[in-house]
């Protein structure tokens, strides 16, 4: 009996399996047909579903779900659409009379954004740009030094270094005289040294938390789902963001070993409070604490001309906020366009609107590091530029060191700054935060920096990007294919 129940059994089991298999695979294809929004996307997880059985369909429950989902909060915000709606239209009012007649357009634009965001236009703002760390860690810590209620403080890399250290003593002397603070890190960006600085946060008795924890070792730099913003808020009134990590080589003197050059902003205005609203519902999704009242919520006065949102995005928004902002920001320029990053890996629509704009009479102006610090991202970057180039945008390397800025300006009157880069990661994978200003002067201000670093950029022409080695175009071009995931 037990022998016939055993060879049955041994009959059954690969059907069994295969039954399995099958059944996981339908399953498993469906979740794509059904959630994935970029069909290439969804083709190749397919792919890899059908062709690796069981091992194909663990991979994409392992890695091709966004299992992140956030309740959405209104936190300090607890005006109804109705409210929000009229602070939109106080705010469209004072921005028609602060656009000059040649970018009256630009309305449409805010008109958009406040369609997509649901977050108001804040007129009553200060924006001052911070020129590398040297500027902006002095500022931070300035305010750190001089705060007397609340601090709070997100950001991607926080290395164990000599700026580090600045940061974590001056958080540390921040508590130790009553005032409360709130860290959050990425889990990821505290590997890039060690001993990590969590070590030093623990010594001060800092109140810290990293964010979604991993185990992927700190050498992949390639993950994601990160939380890549770069928030400060100093007693509720204060705010800093940017693209600048927390790290040594921000600063250029002392010259480090890898020096980076790159720009941050203060602001002052009812806009901080958007910033703490995007650290709170970071700090209260890493940790379950819930910030809120006048400490971290002051009231807030107005305190100069610009008129500024900010636009939080990332993995568990549906409605891909900054990406549409760019788009729309694009669409929207009639004379100059100027997109200023570090990594440049645009999908195949944004790559459109670029060539669309070019080819409207649009002065389309992309400034990219001659020197990458990845190569693999270089490499993909190098490979698509002819797509925009062949329809007349222009494209300019700058030199060394290794420009980590983030800036779009659209006919010298908005611009757009944050931690957001042109690449999958910054647009569909990684939380960001952006902040839209309508300020002249910021234009302005911003232009000049820009001239600055056209005056040593080489132009890069369409005959340049063919004229590279076979061997080297094909290199590029296989590493283009990982576009969507550098």
């Amino acid at each position: 009996m037990f022998d016939e129940l055993w060879n049955l059994l041994k009959w059954a089991w690969p059907f069994f399996l295969a039954g399995l298999d099958l059944a996981i695979v339908i399953m498993a294809s469906a979740h794509v047909v059904l959630t994935k929004r970029d069909n290439r996307a969804a083709l190749g997880w397919i792919g890899v579903i059908w062709l690796a059985p069981i091992i194909g369909s663990i991979l994409y429950f392992t890695f091709g779900i966004n299992r992140i989902r956030r309740k959405a909060r209104k936190l300090r915000r607890k005006e109804s659409k109705h409210q929000r709606l009229q602070i939109e239209q106080a705010a469209t009012h004072e921005l028609q009379q602060v656009l000059e007649e040649d970018a009256l357009h630009l309305m449409s634009l805010n008109e958009f954004v406040f369609g997509l965001s649901g977050s108001p236009l804040l007129p009553g703002n200060t924006v001052t740009p911070l020129h590398c760390g040297d500027e902006a860690y002095a500022r931070m810590l300035a305010s750190i030094e001089a705060a007397q209620h609340s601090i709070t403080l997100c950001t991607y890399i926080f290395d164990n270094d000599a700026a580090g250290r600045e940061f974590s003593d001056a958080l540390a002397r921040a508590v130790a005289r009553g005032v409360d603070v709130r860290v959050l890190i990425d889990d990821v960006g505290t590997r890039y040294s060690w001993p990590s600085i969590k070590g030093e946060l623990r010594k001060g008795k800092v109140p810290f938390n990293t964010f979604l924890p991993t185990l992927v070792p700190w050498q992949l730099h390639y993950t994601n789902l990160r939380n890549h913003r770069k928030i400060l808020v100093v007693d509720g009134r204060i705010g800093f963001t940017g693209g600048m990590n927390i790290r040594a080589g921000h600063r250029l003197d002392p010259p480090s070993k890898h020096p980076v050059r790159d720009l941050h902003f203060e602001f002052h205005g009812p806009v901080v409070s958007q910033l703490q609203e995007c650290f709170v519902g970071d700090w209260e999704f890493a940790t379950g604490e819930l910030l809120e009242g006048k400490l971290w919520f002051p009231a807030i006065h107005p305190h100069g001309p610009a008129l500024c949102r900010g636009i939080p995005d990332g993995p568990d928004s549906r409605r891909d906020l900054i990406r549409f902002t760019l788009l729309a920001a694009i669409n929207s320029a009639q004379r100059s366009l100027t997109v200023v990053t570090p990594y440049f890996l645009p999908d195949l629509t944004i790559i459109t609107a670029l060539n669309v704009a070019a080819m409207r009479g649009v002065h389309v102006s992309i400034l990219l590091p001659e020197k990458n610090n990845l190569a693999l991202v270089q490499w993909a970057s190098t490979a698509q530029l002819w797509q925009v180039l062949e329809r007349g945008c222009e494209v300019y390397l700058t030199k060394p060191p290794f420009d980590h800025t983030k800036i779009v300006l659209v006919d010298d009157a908005w611009s757009f700054v944050g931690s957001a880069n042109w690449d999958a990661r910054s647009l569909r994978l990684n939380f960001e935060f952006n902040v839209e200003c309508y300020d002249l002067d910021l234009a302005a201000n911003l232009n000049g920096l820009i001239r600055t670093k056209l005056s040593t950029a080489k132009k890069i022409t369409l005959k340049d990007v063919d004229s590279r080695p076979l061997l080297i175009r094909i290199r590029d071009g296989i590493a283009r294919l990982a576009t969507p995931y550098l």
